[in-house]
């Protein structure tokens, strides 16, 4: 069982559910942020400035409201429930998220991360929004396929490594979800309250399900949304600090000197209001 910790990003308070001490990664997953519930109002909500990436995938879904995206590509997408805003770094790429100008109400969704492999992390960046996700039942769960295969619903979104990810939305009682047992697992509750293999899982909370798994039990008393994420081991050493996944102290210092001096044939500009974030001090290299 996992604890999350709880983070700033932007204006919002999120929960922070992956990385862990005790979890790194769960296949190439390497970052699961939970913001909301929250309020979007007319004094904003979601104001997150231009920040730049390397080296991942974000992968954007939200369960409440809605979020603009723009980014260093041009893009300008809004994102509502039950869709996906795949982004990939590769080299670098920045983006902005914030208010759409008319949506007031509830926001929350989650972020996550996946790391990019050696042959494809210093690739083009690129975006995709998938407007209609795949949708199957599987034994009284409703489930949304973000990436990946579940059951006989696949989703079309890039996968650089083997993944899953998908939403469960789960009826009051029993569910046997069956796994991919070359995938390493774990179950992240949004909504309500789970049982995993009998042991309760709060909202917010994560269970590590290992690898080797071909189903796990699952049971809800009022009904639950769960996240399902997996993926074959992830082999490779990561390097995570602020935005960039990488491999040495050395990439990520020269990344953070390329945003900082404003270097925009790696990070270019994002058409936005919002201001810039900087980039805080390596922790192994302070600045003077």
């Amino acid at each position: 069982m996992l604890e999350p910790r709880e983070a700033h990003v932007g204006t919002m308070t999120v929960q922070r559910a992956l990385p862990r001490r005790q979890r790194r990664t769960v296949g190439a997953w390497c970052f699961v942020d939970l913001f909301g519930p929250a309020s979007v109002t007319e004094q904003g909500g979601v104001d997150i400035g231009p920040h730049p990436h390397m080296g991942l995938h974000t992968v954007t879904y939200l369960l409440d409201g809605q979020v603009l995206h723009r980014d260093s590509l041009g893009s300008e997408q809004v994102i509502r429930p039950g869709q996906v805003n795949l982004m990939t770094a590769g080299r670098g790429v920045v983006h902005a998220e914030e208010p759409t100008g008319s949506y007031r109400g509830v926001m929350q969704g989650v972020q996550l991360w996946v790391a990019q492999p050696d042959a494809t992390r210093d690739g083009d960046a690129d975006f995709t929004h998938l407007a209609q996700l795949p949708q199957t039942s599987v034994d009284g769960a409703e489930v949304t396929v973000l990436v990946g295969t579940v059951a006989d619903a696949v989703s079309p979104a890039r996968q650089d490594t083997p993944l899953v990810g998908a939403e469960l939305r789960l009826e009051a009682g029993d569910c046997d979800l069956p796994l991919e047992p070359s995938y390493e697992h774990a179950l992240v509750v949004l909504q309500g309250r789970v049982l995993v293999e009998g042991r309760p899982v709060e909202r917010t909370r994560t269970a590590y399900l290992g690898v080797g798994r071909t189903t796990v039990g699952l049971s809800s008393p009022e009904g639950a949304r769960v996240l399902l994420l997996g993926g074959e081991p992830f082999g490779e050493e990561l390097l995570m600090w602020w935005n960039f996944v990488g491999r040495s102290r050395d990439e990520v210092a020269q990344a953070s000197r390329d945003w900082e001096g404003g270097d925009d044939d790696r990070f270019g500009p994002v058409a936005t209001a919002l201001a810039r974030v900087p980039a805080p001090d390596l922790p192994w290299q302070p600045r003077n």
